[in-house]
């Protein structure tokens, strides 16, 4: 059943169209802050001209702004970006933009002093692409492809992790939290913020953690250091996957590619395999 699911979700995103309807008159232009922004906005109003600031392989934590792109998020119509200091440069710059800045985490009614990634749960990123879809074109009825291809992949989620041996899922730092919630699981990380190193205590008592509830799994993150994550795994006999946060796409993978949904179905897969689900 999983496996149909998959063709379904795949199927339904080979058209290679996007939601909305072309629009009239000049391009909107539209800066978002990192790569699920850039995609919401893409798939909902397929005529703006979407600038994605954080380039590929970058980690959107490290971001450093250019003066020709604080310019461009000036004088964008619309910029998309998340408060909460997950890119604290892009927020002064979008405090002086000249066009609508969307804070989306405030937009949410979520809190700004904690995980902010609630693309990883299918469900809330429909709310953001809802969100977006409504601030480029007035209408979330242009993001109804998407928001159906969400709906599919949700359920492909809850599906596939419905009976595991294990729940616990961990992690180079506190990024799952969203995702966790949704599906039942339970984040364990090394470090709270990226980047942050995790002490020898913490690191000790992760890895007994992990001996003592039979965890065969360490995550690591493409674009973060994995240097504490391998640690643990060597001190645990322990095995090491990736699973991503999702935060931007490498170039290799835009070569190949991938996107949202494409890398949503291989960190389902990694946890299946992690956590031992039927």
């Amino acid at each position: 059943m999983i496996l149909i699911s998959l063709l379904v979700v795949s199927a339904t995103g080979c058209g290679g169209g996007n939601d909305g309807d072309a629009a009239d008159g000049d391009s909107l232009e539209v800066v978002a802050s990192f790569y699920p922004l850039a995609y919401a906005a893409e798939r909902t109003a397929p005529e703006a001209e979407v600038l994605n600031v954080t380039p590929p392989g970058v980690e959107p934590h490290d971001l450093e702004l250019a003066p020709q792109d604080v310019a461009r998020i000036r004088g964008a119509d619309v910029v998309l970006y998340l408060g909460g200091g997950f890119q604290p440069a892009i927020e002064d710059a979008a405090g002086g933009a000249e066009g609508r800045a969307v804070d989306l985490l405030a937009e949410l009614g979520l809190p700004a002093d904690g995980d902010v990634h609630v693309w990883l749960d299918p469900a809330r990123y429909a709310d953001v692409v809802r969100l977006v879809a409504t601030a480029l074109t007035g209408d979330e009825g242009s993001a109804r492809l998407t928001l159906h291809r969400l709906d599919e992949l949700d359920g492909i989620y809850e599906l596939g992790l419905e009976t595991c041996e294990r729940r616990e899922i961990v992690v180079s730092h506190a990024a799952y939290g969203f995702l966790a919630d949704a599906y039942g699981l339970e984040e364990i990380p090394l470090a709270r913020v990226p980047d942050a190193e995790a002490t020898p205590r913490d690191l000790e008592r992760i890895a007994q953690l992990v001996r003592d509830r039979g965890v065969t799994t360490v995550f690591v993150e493409p674009l973060a250091s994995s240097e504490e994550a391998e640690a643990i795994a060597r001190e645990t006999g322990a095995e090491v996957a990736v699973l991503d946060p999702l935060e931007g796409l490498t170039e290799e993978q835009l070569a190949a590619g991938e996107d949202y949904f494409s890398v949503m179905l291989a960190n389902l897969e990694a946890l299946r395999a992690a956590l031992d689900c039927e």
